[in-house]
């Protein structure tokens, strides 16, 4: 697979005490499946997890976490053919995506959905991490049934976090 046709993203999968995951409402974007975990574009050289702490502040105002994990290596989705997004109007093909696992240290009234100009969701809650698979659209389920697989240690509030975070940036 040629990862240079796909966007550089990091997501995050932010787990609550309880082991509960944050899951915010798209903005705009007809349900029923328009929930996700936070995801966002990784500028030039920028560190991987410093992109992900960064996203997620701008998407959700967190910014009180611990570290827990990430996927190895890239994960890849497709855009759908009928997507008429501006990244495809770049070239791109779909995404390339590392995931981090953090777990929230905050209170939810941390949560601001307006901390950033470009807001991207209307709504949040907590829910269980294999909820998620089927409330993302139809097109980044296979991404969120890989990123439940590698991450479902966490919903363990008892759960050892990893060794990391490690540096890496994008190529």
């Amino acid at each position: 697979m040629d990862l240079t046709l796909y966007r550089p993203n990091v997501g995050v999968v932010l787990f609550n005490p309880e082991g509960r995951v944050w899951l915010g409402r798209r903005v705009n974007t007809p349900g029923p499946s328009n929930w996700q975990f936070p995801q966002g574009g990784v500028d030039t050289d920028e560190d991987l997890y410093a992109a992900a702490l960064r996203e997620l502040r701008e998407e959700t105002g967190v910014v009180s976490t611990a570290w827990l994990g990430r996927t190895a290596d890239w994960i890849t989705y497709d855009f759908p053919k009928d997507y008429q997004g501006a990244k495809i109007a770049r070239g791109w093909r779909g995404q390339k995506q590392v995931w981090f696992a953090l777990r929230f240290t905050g209170e939810d009234s941390e949560v601001d959905l307006m901390a950033d100009q470009h807001v991207e969701f209307d709504a949040w809650r907590w829910a269980d991490l294999h909820e998620a698979v089927s409330l993302v659209a139809p097109f980044k389920r296979a991404t969120y049934e890989q990123v439940t697989e590698a991450f479902g240690r966490f919903a363990d509030p008892r759960a050892v976090a990893d060794p990391g975070p490690s540096g890496s940036t994008c190529a």
